[in-house]
């Protein structure tokens, strides 16, 4: 039997399990049916705090009052869409909630534009149909069908990438609250607890808009991007330490100045402008999203454990920035030249280290 140290990613409700424990264990208010702990104790998860001698690490780091507004919403008859621009933790914070709420984050549907109505409903095992005929035991039932019947919180990542026709078969099940199965005459109520958590990208190319009457199903909670340089690199660092954390990398966390510069980098070329505001920037085709930070700093540490002296440097650093921020050749190289000779390089020995390595790199 595989262990959790052998896995590549823990999903959330095994890597903060002790935390789960000491806030269940310690809950004196009133626990919702279906439910885990208080709507209190989900927001202590989420948002960080103590519990008797455990620490509780923040989740998500942002405008609490969304984290309670969102809580709230699992508790009505509405599903819950978590919307903004990419790496806004809107999946990271779906997949805490689920751990807290149910202790089980992985009732998941992933969104492509190949997702079918089948594949949020159910489907078959064509096998076992062929010989057996309609029944229960040929059927496969998806996570929101399992969620309806175990009375918990399913997820649906990326809904705004799967078509309009296959979104719009949630419109029934999030209105009646129930999945019909016409071949076996059954009709599934769901359990008290079920509730659903969409996650849509406002910026992403290849989208397709939910329909009114889907929409309506909803409360939409916008999460938006982190307000600061200083909040963004909170966020990088601590989820670049939760990330590594079981990655053989063999490298140590970048330091502080190393997260500060990424950090600079990607919030100028994102708005198009210095921080000071004092000059214009050539934006870049990718998002360069604080997620996008984060698995860059990953994967510089990736480097420098392998072919360097396990410190994160310039030059690790600039080889990981050239890929993140260069996506399409002819526009991205223009700006990115651009911003390196005319940000880069002229702010003074602390940067151009970093300025050389990245200028080595450009074709």
């Amino acid at each position: 039997m595989q262990q959790p140290s052998d896995v590549q990613r823990l999903p959330a409700e095994q890597m903060f399990r002790a935390e789960l424990e000491a806030l269940t264990a310690a809950e004196t208010r009133p626990v919702p049916t279906g439910w885990r702990m208080s709507p209190w104790s989900v927001r202590t998860y989420i948002c960080g705090g103590r519990v008797g001698d455990v620490e509780i690490t923040p989740k998500y780091m942002g405008n609490e009052r969304l984290v309670e507004i969102a809580i709230a919403t699992l508790l009505t008859d509405r599903a819950l869409l978590l919307a903004g621009e990419p790496g806004t933790a809107k999946s990271w914070l779906s997949e805490h909630l689920c751990a807290a709420i149910n202790g089980d984050s992985t009732r998941v549907i992933q969104g492509t534009a190949g997702t079918t109505e089948e594949q949020i409903r159910y489907s078959w095992n064509y096998a076992l149909l062929i010989a057996e005929g309609p029944s229960e035991r040929a059927m496969l039932k998806s996570p929101v069908y399992r969620a309806m019947e175990d009375g918990a919180v399913a997820r649906f990542e990326e809904i705004s990438r799967c078509a309009g026709e296959v979104q719009d078969a949630l419109i029934s099940l999030l209105s009646e609250k129930r999945v019909s199965v016409p071949e076996l005459h059954l009709d599934v109520p769901a359990r008290k607890g079920f509730s659903l958590i969409a996650t849509a990208n406002t910026r992403d190319k290849g989208v397709n808009d939910m329909s009114s009457a889907l929409k309506r199903r909803f409360n939409i909670v916008v999460l938006p991007a982190p307000a600061s340089l200083e909040a963004e690199m909170r966020i990088v660092q601590s989820r670049v330490a939760q990330l590594t954390s079981h990655l053989d990398l063999n490298a140590a966390l970048p330091a502080e100045d190393i997260v500060r510069k990424v950090c600079t980098i990607f919030r100028e070329l994102r708005a198009g402008r210095t921080l000071d505001g004092s000059q214009k920037l050539k934006p870049t085709s990718g998002v360069l999203s604080t997620a996008e930070a984060i698995s860059l700093l990953a994967g510089s540490m990736s480097l420098a454990g392998s072919f360097g002296d396990g410190t994160v440097g310039d030059i690790d650093l600039a080889a990981a920035l050239q890929g993140a921020v260069i996506k399409e050749d002819d526009k991205d190289s223009l700006a990115w030249k651009e911003y390196l000779e005319n940000v880069m390089k002229k702010r003074g020995e602390g940067w151009f280290g970093l300025y050389a390595a990245c200028r080595e790199l450009l074709p």
